[in-house]
């Protein structure tokens, strides 16, 4: 044999050993790095088991391609002239002593003369001293294989028959050293299986509900069609919420913003997935420290001199840790995304393009895949905690220069793509109605200042518009240094932002003004303008828009408080037939008409669970003073653009006449009923 020969066989063995004795001391790794993706819940077995066995055949047909012979002596008691210790019987050649140690104890994990197989053998762990018995076995036995090889100067020649062999081994060692290599392929196929699973098999048996409900609802009387409905609902309702809860994920955000969707979605539906609210992921620290590693090159340790392994609060996208900077002491929130998003997303998202699109294709009625299009241009955006850090900057400064109202917004220290590092600031919930009470704060006053901060969003000029206002995005502090008002409103996670063209924003504003004064055609002019709608589809956007009744629309009593009666009025007429024109409805409106849609109803929400006195008819009021001043900003840019004040003096002072009117009379009624919450009166004029 040639001495290259002999030393590649060498650098083989040593490396095999490398490789047996690596995959010993990195079980535990294994376990938590899968765990962490979501994928085998196990101590990995059946992939070292895999393993192993490829290892071992890799090295067969490796050393076959080296044209080392197979059969390198006569003697039944020897292997390659050496004696062979341990409980397996020696044999004449390598193919046969394989079969023997597959049959002993490195894959029957015990001294059994049983056959082993994946399916029996999936979930039994191997034990530490069987890993390291067959370590030091195996390790031997491939120096002692090597060493004769080296001394052995003759070589037998092989028949076309064994050179088949030969090339078979060789095939399945690189099969099995690819299956090495790209195991985590492996186990990412079998984590998307599961998941794609879960959400194709659910979908197959929602549907076939729904048909086989609605064939029995066509010959019921009303009362048991409402009935089997209802009830069809409910099931398919919880099966969907046990996938979001395995799925996690950006499932549980779509779960979210379902439950949010009172407007379109049947109540046996959102009440189902409101438990998600408080059901999110929560990542591990050793995640989270090997993502910082990854993503910034530093340990956690060398950027902080604490930081608090378990989060203050978990979302869906991310989690938020307590941490001191090292270089400033500064007590700051580090803002962190789970690690297993990057893995998931792209096939989450293709599952609820899928999953609408199957809805539509059978229930064409309900085309929901404006839902899809939505998160797959709001998702990429909001997992780039850059883009919120940059949101979050302009949104501060805007407030700081155009509005006095008591808006926080944390300070951002540095950012990358799936960190966001920003000042501490703490707070409670705003419907922790017993936290307002034992600081004497005013819901009234809170209620008045969400309508002023969202407003100017809303319809302030060039403002950004923050798109997810939900209660846990929003916290309430005391402020003892301001008298009134005595709090601070701390608005937290700027990933979702939208910025509305000036038209849109004036059309709106002008909408606004009709819906108050119940101005039925120019409440129609306006909701085409602003949304395509027809003279059609304008009740029921009417409706969307402002969370009413029509008929109570156009009755100029749009401020009232929504009584139980009118709420389950409009879940009446969903049912009835409407919910399919509102989703026909809403596939229909621009996107940044869907955005402000879910703004109003979250800020609604919001004003709603504070359990005000006055209801909405502050609220109203407030929106209708931004709504004022947004339509007379118009007439005086077009004053300026015809030629300034002194050629149309006239319609300046008309302008000003009518804007100083409606903003005294609203100005003053917003003060009376402050005044008259803070001594406890009754509303009323």
């Amino acid at each position: 044999m040639r001495p290259e020969t002999g030393q590649r066989i060498s650098r083989l063995v040593a490396t095999a050993s490398k490789k047996i004795s690596l995959i010993n001391n990195t079980t535990p790794q294994c376990s938590r790095r899968w765990s962490e993706a979501n994928a085998y819940q196990t101590n990995c077995p059946y992939h070292i088991a895999l393993s192993l066995f490829a290892a071992r055949i890799a090295f067969a047909g490796m050393s076959a391609a080296l044209r080392v012979p197979l059969r390198a002596c006569a003697n039944p008691a020897t292997v390659i002239g050496q004696p062979l210790k341990g409980s397996f019987t020696a044999c004449a050649s390598f193919h046969t002593h394989s079969k023997s140690v597959v049959r002993n104890s490195p894959f029957l994990f015990g001294n059994t003369v049983k056959s082993w197989s994946p399916r029996q053998n999936w979930v039994k762990p191997i034990s530490p001293s069987s890993q390291r018995s067959f370590a030091s076995r195996t390790a031997t036995l491939l120096s002692a294989e090597a060493s004769s090889l080296k001394g052995n100067a003759s070589e037998v020649k092989s028949s076309p028959a064994q050179r088949n062999y030969v090339k078979y081994l060789v095939v399945l060692g690189l099969l099995g050293v690819g299956a090495f290599a790209f195991s985590d392929n492996v186990k990412h196929i079998y984590g998307a299986a599961r998941r794609s699973g879960r959400v194709v098999g659910t979908l197959a048996v929602c549907i076939n509900d729904y048909r086989v409900t609605l064939n029995q609802a066509a010959v019921a009387s009303p009362e048991d069609y409402d009935a089997l409905i209802r009830a069809c609902h409910k099931r398919c309702a919880e099966r969907t919420l046990r996938v979001l809860e395995k799925n996690g994920s950006i499932f549980i955000k779509l779960g979210q913003h379902l439950s949010s969707m009172g407007y379109l979605l049947p109540i046996e539906w959102t009440s189902t997935f409101i438990p998600l609210q408080d059901k999110c992921p929560v990542s591990s620290i050793e995640s989270i420290a090997e993502m910082f590693v990854t993503d910034t090159g530093q340990t956690i340790d060398e950027l902080f001199s604490s930081f608090e392994p378990t989060p203050i609060g978990a979302a869906s996208l991310a989690q938020v840790h307590i941490a001191t900077l090292r270089e400033t002491g500064q007590k700051v929130a580090v803002k962190v995304q789970h690690p297993a998003l990057a893995e998931w997303v792209p096939l989450d998202l293709s599952l609820t393009r899928f999953t609408f699109s199957m809805l539509k294709r059978f229930f064409p009625e309900y085309d929901l895949e404006w839902l899809s299009r939505e998160m797959d241009l709001s998702l990429p955006v909001e997992l780039d905690f850059r883009m919120e850090a940059q949101n979050a900057t302009v949104a501060s400064e805007y407030f700081k220069k155009h509005s006095d109202a008591p808006l926080v917004i944390p300070e951002v220290m540095w950012s990358q793509k799936r960190i966001l590092v920003m000042e501490f600031i703490s707070g409670r919930r705003p419907d922790d109605l017993a936290f307002l009470d034992a600081n004497n704060i005013d819901r009234e006053e809170v209620s008045a200042a969400f309508a002023h901060i969202f407003n100017e969003m809303i319809f302030g000029d060039e403002a950004p518009l923050h798109c997810d206002p939900h209660g846990g995005n929003i916290a309430i502090r005391p402020n003892p240094n301001r008298r009134h008002p005595n709090f601070d409103i701390i608005l937290y996670d700027h990933g979702l932002y939208r910025n509305i063209d000036r038209d849109l924003r004036r059309n709106y504003a002008k909408l606004w003004l009709a819906v108050i004064d119940a101005d039925v055609p120019r409440m129609r002019e306006y909701a085409y303008k602003v949304a395509g709608v027809t003279d059609e589809q304008f009740p029921l956007f009417a409706s969307a828009i402002t969370g009413r009744d029509y008929s109570v629309l156009t009755k100029k009593n749009v401020a009232s408080a929504r009584t139980a009666e009118e709420k389950k009025e409009i879940t009446g007429a969903l049912g009835e037939g409407m919910l399919q024109q509102l989703v026909v409805l809403l596939g229909q409106v621009p996107r940044i008409i869907l955005l402000i849609l879910k703004t109003n109803d979250l800020t609604r929400s919001l004003d709603e669970n504070l359990h005000t006195r006055q209801g909405p008819l502050r609220t109203f009021l407030i929106l209708a003073r931004y709504a004022t001043r947004t339509v007379f900003e118009e007439q005086m840019q077009s004053i300026r653009e015809s030629g300034g004040i002194f050629v149309n003096f006239f319609p300046f002072l008309a302008a000003w006449a009518g804007y100083l009117r409606v903003e005294v009379r609203l100005s003053v009624y917003e003060t009376v009923l402050s005044l008259k919450s803070r001594f406890g009166l009754r509303t009323g004029f």
